[in-house]
């Protein structure tokens, strides 16, 4: 998830004061350290939560099955054990990895295909409990394997040093189709979980507003100690961090009274109780495990298609770095790191498409946006954080608890999180000359015909035919996904059509995404050296060759 708001906001308040309350590699107290990490749980738990609501349904999984609350407590358990690797081994910036929206596309466009349709109403009254888990794990396998497999492209092009020759070529008018149409395709998926109460789903919208956008800087006072110092009074920006859990928490309350007080009729989506056998029928702890839904499978036509959720992650998760580091008052991620990052990336979400989560992993922004409220870029706080992810993944109750969410609450929160998606991706345009109407073409087509036929594509899966069936499936995946048909239209479109470099905003783009050598000097230590081995690494004069390593150089650093 993206929070747009935030980041711009926070970008600002990098020029006006870089004082940090503790830095990257500080070590807070750690009872400060858990609260902090709790705080950072609790920010990314109201994005990721939302994924299976347009996940399960997908895999054609009854509302009603407490196999979704353990696709949520996988999601948290893949997510703890990314975020620690990404701190302590990765790009070592304090960044929270978990699931993103981004390959919600692709895998729409891979459950359109006709093998993929869900079974009718009648044929599912027929079916044995057995049979009916079967229907949705054969689909979480397919998911798993194009998922696994499409991401070893991210972890090749991160360990190789691609990435930055990548970004070369993936220019802002590549980036806004990509990114904004994310958000544009699942305006669906929002209306019809919004349509079973607009009323609830509409206040939901309003205070989610209210909190993030006209409360932002209302703050609440709260007490701390402070070693030498005693104890102190601060201020708590509780709006501008948690907007999204404040919301969910007091309209879920308002649809508990309205359920209590028979408001709302029996067996009504916007009742508190409509899943309640979800809950009942969760076990209290279930450590997930690789292939806990079955082999995943592999056909290329899921590989392709999921390539364009990686592609977009790999932009976004890049875009982070620099603007974390500054936040932590850090010198900024060298290439080695930048590489790493990426790689470790690609790893999680292998990681996650193997355990069945069936999503990626990539940098939270919401995440990000906390460091520059609190001022607290701690590495430790991110570590602790992990640990609490990965010890509430194995609480399968605690997953199943999110799934009660009534699904208006749910639709409402799609509303502001969907176009905050598309105004990030919109965001690049800052970088082009709109006056210039080469660019507004660009961009008009780029986003206007994915929708037109990416639409018509899942309508009409069975619409090509070539007489060999591999190949269908693969061409109707890759042309019924809208990120994937804008951003190669985006990126042909620009590169083939002429125009200057600052008409296409190529110099403020590459300034913004500078790619260099660490600067520490190669002797030196770096934020960004792994947390033991260095002298190990140093001894050896190959290790400069080596772009994931701290002492990696290049010509052009």
């Amino acid at each position: 998830m993206i929070s747009f708001r935030l980041l711009n906001h926070f970008k600002e308040e990098i020029h006006r004061k870089k004082d940090v309350t503790y830095g990257i590699d500080d070590n807070p107290p750690w009872y400060m350290c858990i609260l902090m990490a709790f705080q950072h749980y609790l920010t990314m738990i109201g994005a990721i939560v939302s994924i299976p609501f347009i996940l399960t349904p997908a895999l054609c999984m009854e509302d009603e099955d407490p196999a979704r609350g353990q696709i949520i407590s996988t999601m948290i358990f893949v997510t703890g054990i990314v975020t620690f690797i990404q701190s302590t081994w990765g790009c070592r910036l304090p960044l929270v990895q978990g699931g993103t929206i981004s390959f919600l596309v692709p895998t729409l466009a891979i459950l359109s295909l006709p093998e993929w349709k869900c079974p009718s109403s009648d044929e599912f009254s027929n079916m044995t409990s057995v049979e009916k888990t079967e229907v949705w794990q054969v689909r979480m396998r397919e998911l798993s394997g194009a998922i696994a497999v499409s991401a070893l492209f991210q972890v090749f092009i991160g360990y190789t040093g691609l990435v930055g020759r990548l970004l070369k070529i993936i220019t802002p008018l590549t980036i806004v189709p990509t990114v904004s149409l994310v958000g544009l395709t699942l305006f669906k998926h929002a209306s019809k979980t919004a349509s079973s109460h607009w009323g609830v789903a509409v206040c939901t919208t309003a205070m989610l507003t209210l909190f993030s956008q006209i409360l932002v800087n209302v703050k609440f006072p709260y007490i701390v100690y402070r070693k030498g110092a005693g104890l102190q009074i601060q201020s708590f920006a509780l709006f501008k961090l948690f907007p999204v859990l404040l919301t969910i928490i007091i309209m879920w309350s308002v649809c508990i009274i309205l359920t209590v007080t028979n408001v709302f009729p029996e067996g009504h989506n916007a009742r508190s109780d409509v899943r309640m056998r979800v809950l009942n029928d969760a076990p209290w702890f279930y450590i997930p495990y690789p292939g806990q839904f079955g082999l995943p499978t592999v056909t290329i036509a899921g590989v392709l298609g999921m390539l364009a959720g990686v592609l977009a992650c790999t932009v976004e998760s890049i875009s982070y770095y620099p603007v974390t580091a500054q936040m932590c008052n850090a010198p900024p991620p060298p290439l080695h790191a930048i590489n790493r990052g990426i790689g470790t990336e690609g790893l999680g979400t292998v990681l996650a498409g193997l355990w069945g989560s069936g999503n990626g992993t990539n940098t939270f922004g919401e995440n990000v946006g906390a460091i520059g409220v609190t001022k607290i870029g701690s590495r430790r706080v991110i570590q602790w954080a992990a640990l609490i992810m990965v010890i509430q993944g194995v609480i399968s109750k605690f997953g199943a608890i999110f799934i009660m969410i009534p699904d208006p609450v749910v639709g409402g929160i799609f509303c502001v999180m969907f176009g905050m998606i598309t105004a990030f991706g919109l965001s690049a345009l800052q970088y082009v000359d709109l006056r210039s109407s080469r660019n507004l073409y660009i961009v008009g087509v780029s986003i206007f015909f994915p929708l037109v036929l990416c639409q018509w594509m899942q309508e009409h899966p069975d619409a090509i035919k070539t007489g060999i069936k591999e190949l269908d499936g693969t061409l109707s995946v890759l042309l019924g996904t809208t990120i994937l048909v804008g951003g190669v239209l985006g990126c042909l479109l620009d590169n083939v059509i002429p125009g200057s470099r600052a008409e296409r905003g190529l110099d403020s783009w590459e300034r913004e995404m500078a790619l260099k050598s660490d600067q520490s000097g190669n002797d030196k230590p770096s934020i960004y050296d792994f947390p033991f081995g260095m002298a190990f690494i140093r001894k050896y004069n190959w290790t400069k060759h080596v772009p994931f390593f701290p002492t990696y150089q290049t010509s052009t650093g």
